[in-house]
């Protein structure tokens, strides 16, 4: 969830329920899929306001769905943004390198209101169908069996519940979760404080999001995304976290516990880089992780270089008010 604003647990009905279908529910819209390709940009601001004058921005390369896996990538990848943000705004420099290394990339506007300049606001249950429908999409457009999820902050949760609650394990090879809440943040102790106080839950959902309170710790949609284990067999599991990350706490909820899973943190491999949340999908050390992950035959050997704590935090902050 891309929000410092304090999120509580969730007010209101929502979907919770397992099942083992894509049957669309009551509710459900399409998600968008932008088609212009679009340039890097240094950081999240500089996507944002790109996509002020190009709203069907996407990343460059990212959506040929003429696209023919090879041997050496034989499953696409597909990119979940996080919350209040857009597939432009989170890959715009790591969908560009994934193509140059050979990759089929895709990436999708997900859990957007119609007619909504920003998306991953509404209900992740009703988000995580229309990634089965993605994936279903891709599948069918690249001739592949199954393909990669690679998720930030809400991504990683609504793809996880793809593969866990909707029967997705049999198309997914890899899961990375970049900066995932998979089991929520208290951000700074303030959630458990607001859960107090009357009115507090309905007021969060009006100011923030759905999305953003269902993905406090302890919300009912955390506690059935992650209910009877993590994880689900046949899927390979990486999580990539920060120990300074901004918006989960305490930090450890970032990493999965069940079987197969491999929960890598930032600052154990290289202590100089102090990215946080909101940096995670522009530091150059995460994408060489996120390579790794997904191509570890290829990938060469990452290198470490300081990042300044707080990095990325002004840029978001300007770019979610303008």
């Amino acid at each position: 969830m891309r929000t410092m604003t304090v999120a509580v647990a969730l007010a209101g009905s929502v979907l919770l329920a397992s099942v083992e279908s894509t049957a669309q529910p009551a509710g459900y819209l399409p998600a968008s899929v932008p088609t212009d390709p679009a340039p890097p940009q240094p950081d999240q601001l500089g996507a944002v306001l790109y996509m002020k004058s190009h709203p069907n921005a996407v990343p460059r390369g990212t959506n040929d769905f003429g696209c023919v896996p090879d041997a050496a990538h034989p499953r696409p990848v597909i990119l979940a943004h996080g919350t209040d943000a857009s597939a432009y705004t989170d890959w715009s420099v790591i969908g560009p390198q994934l193509v140059d290394h050979g990759f089929c990339v895709f990436a999708l506007n997900y859990g957007g209101k119609p007619g909504a300049g920003t998306y991953g606001t509404e209900d992740i249950v009703l988000s995580a169908y229309q990634i089965a429908q993605f994936v279903d999409e891709v599948r069918a457009a690249t001739g592949a069996a199954q393909v990669d999820l690679v998720g930030f902050s809400q991504g990683a949760n609504v793809t996880r519940y793809y593969i866990n609650k909707l029967g997705g394990a049999p198309y997914v090879g890899n899961w990375v979760g970049l900066a995932s809440p998979t089991y929520g943040g208290v951000l700074y102790g303030l959630v458990p404080i607001a859960e107090q106080l009357p009115g507090a839950m309905d007021l969060a959902t009006r100011a923030v999001s759905v999305a953003a309170v269902q993905q406090v710790q302890g919300s009912p949609f955390m506690r059935e995304l992650n209910a009877g284990g993590d994880t689900v067999p046949g899927v390979r599991y990486t999580t990539v976290g920060s120990r300074v990350d901004e918006v989960i706490q305490p930090f450890g909820n970032i990493a999965l516990r069940g079987p197969g899973a491999h929960n890598i943190v930032l600052q154990d491999r290289c202590p100089v880089d102090l990215t946080g949340h909101f940096h995670m999908v522009y530091d150059p050390y995460v994408f060489q992780l996120l390579f790794q992950a997904l191509d570890p035959g290829h990938a060469p050997e990452p290198v470490c270089v300081p990042v300044p704590l707080g990095t990325g935090i002004p840029e978001v902050i300007i770019g979610g008010n303008i």
